[in-house]
């Protein structure tokens, strides 16, 4: 028997796919290598039995919920497992026996020749010790009906850990929406190939601990299928952040241009720009209301500060003229200084952060620019969309690519599992950061970052992999400030980690 770091892994496949083209492949995939596609169940059944034994040792009463698909024969592979090893299982049969796959009916074949028993009342009622979920697979794309969202809740209500096959049941596998309702997962296996609905919208909340089973087929799959999905990695990016050249000066580590705090959001446009400092840009210049200056310039002098009106933009203008790249939005508000100052901005074509107030502007008198990298909450994506927030997460990946078809430039749609869209349809997802994110003015400092590293690496690297890079520094530094716990996290505690995270030893 294969040792267990063989079967399931807890490093992930950058590529991520969409549910039709694995279900697609696995067939021929299987067909190539001479597997039958019982033995590949059969494989996937052993990896989760397996990833059960390590993640739950003591786990002696084990509850299988098996669906009518193949989902439900992986189920019905590690009950029999589970039965041989000497535990205590009862299968919940919630699919149709008759209509079963043909590879699934031999799961069930084997379970029955095992002694094993069905129960036909799919009531949960039962003690177990770990619930192994199987009901609904890969290709569900409707709301989960009443009697299965009824036991899905029971479930999530039993405080018993859960084993999700491949997904868990009531998630979309291609955009992490949810079904419906779907059962909470402490840890999901998944095989063959990552599905891209495993790592944004719900999903977060859905699929705990994620890991990779290939089954044996995740390199050939890779090799014979393309996807323009992937996941942001910091590690494949960093290389950009090369140590800086003995000669290098401030002139040379590229000049920002921050342009926002309305009155009484002065706080927005300080953080943004202390960001922009962090992430190493050479010289920082703030444009804000009068009454702003002393506070945004206060404890940090490194910052030029200037007072800018709707009707003196002269100082803005060279300003922008000497910038490598422009931040607007953070604190910007909507009035006439706002678009005054907004209308600046953007009448300068090179690379522009587009954030908060600047991007509900842009909502209202919508353009293209490929050199400009949006930076939209749901809220703002349902406006500049003009739909609801509920229809850009029910596809997140899909809303950003429509935002960078309508906008041009890069999108960056904040969230759990930001998504950044490119003008070359690629996509990349961020699986780092946390909830203690969920605070006021973690967005400004995400437009200060990605500002510093427009300034010093676009010359070199595209809009779209300085975004990645960006997104993955902000929700790293999140995850390390978390350390000492998410609630109560503030913006400005990413600060001492963006520096670390900017200065790696490659």
């Amino acid at each position: 028997m294969a040792p267990e770091h063989r079967l399931f892994s807890h490093s992930l496949p950058q590529s991520l796919w969409r549910a039709e083209v694995v279900k697609r492949q696995e067939a021929v995939l299987a067909e190539q290598q001479g597997i039958s596609l019982y033995s590949l169940m059969d494989q996937a059944g052993l990896a989760a039995f397996k990833l059960m034994q390590c993640q739950w040792p003591n786990a002696k009463r084990i509850l299988v919920l098996a669906g009518g698909g193949n989902n439900g024969g992986d189920a019905l592979v590690v009950a029999r497992l589970a039965k041989q090893a000497g535990k205590e299982v009862k299968v919940l049969a919630l699919g149709d026996l008759n209509r079963m796959p043909s590879e699934a009916q031999q799961a069930l074949t084997a379970w029955q020749a095992e002694g094993g028993q069905l129960d036909l009342n799919k009531q949960f009622d039962w003690p177990c010790d770990v619930i192994i979920d199987g009901v609904l697979g890969i290709g569900l794309n409707s709301d989960v009906r009443a009697p299965l969202q009824a036991l899905f809740a029971q479930v999530n209500q039993s405080g018993v850990p859960v084993l999700a096959l491949d997904l868990p049941s009531g998630l979309s596998a291609d955009t992490g929406k949810l079904l419906g309702s779907a059962i909470k997962a402490s840890a999901t296996i998944c095989f063959i190939a990552a599905k891209q609905g495993l790592f944004t919208g719900q999903a977060p909340e859905y699929v705990g601990k994620l890991l990779f089973a290939g089954l044996g087929l995740s390199d050939l799959f890779e090799q014979q299928n393309t996807t323009e999905v992937s996941r942001a990695d910091y590690a494949q990016l960093r290389s950009m952040l090369a140590p800086r050249a003995k000669t290098a000066h401030k002139g040379s580590c590229g000049r920002v241009t921050l342009v926002g705090g309305n009155t009484g959001m002065s706080g927005a446009i300080r953080m943004a720009a202390e960001a922009c400092l962090r992430t190493g840009a050479g010289l920082v210049n703030v444009f804000t209301q009068a009454q702003n200056q002393s506070v945004v310039s206060s404890g940090r002098p490194e910052l030029m500060v200037a007072a800018v009106t709707k009707h003196s933009l002269q100082l803005l203008d060279r300003s922008l003229i000497q910038a490598s790249c422009k931040v607007i939005g953070p604190g910007l508000g909507q009035d006439e200084w706002a678009q005054a100052l907004f209308s600046a901005v953007l009448s300068e074509d090179k690379a522009c952060i587009v954030d908060a107030d600047a991007l509900n502007l842009l909502a209202k008198a919508p353009m293209q620019h490929e050199q400009w990298v949006l930076t939209p909450h749901p809220g703002e994506a349902a406006r500049l969309l003009n739909c609801s927030v509920a229809e850009v997460e029910s596809d997140r990946i899909v809303a950003a690519q429509n935002i960078q078809r309508c906008f041009g430039g890069v999108c960056v749609l904040k969230g759990a599992g930001t998504v950044v869209a490119g003008a070359q349809g690629q996509v990349k997802i961020c699986t780092v950061g946390n909830p203690g994110m969920a605070s006021g003015g973690m967005g400004d400092v995400l437009s200060g970052i990605i500002g510093g590293l427009i300034a010093q690496f676009a010359a070199k690297h595209s809009l779209f992999d300085i975004a990645c890079l960006g997104v993955c520094i902000h929700g790293m530094a999140a995850d390390e400030a978390a350390e000492q716990g998410e609630r109560g996290m503030l913006a400005s505690d990413l600060m001492p980690f963006i520096r670390q995270l900017v200065n790696p030893k490659l």
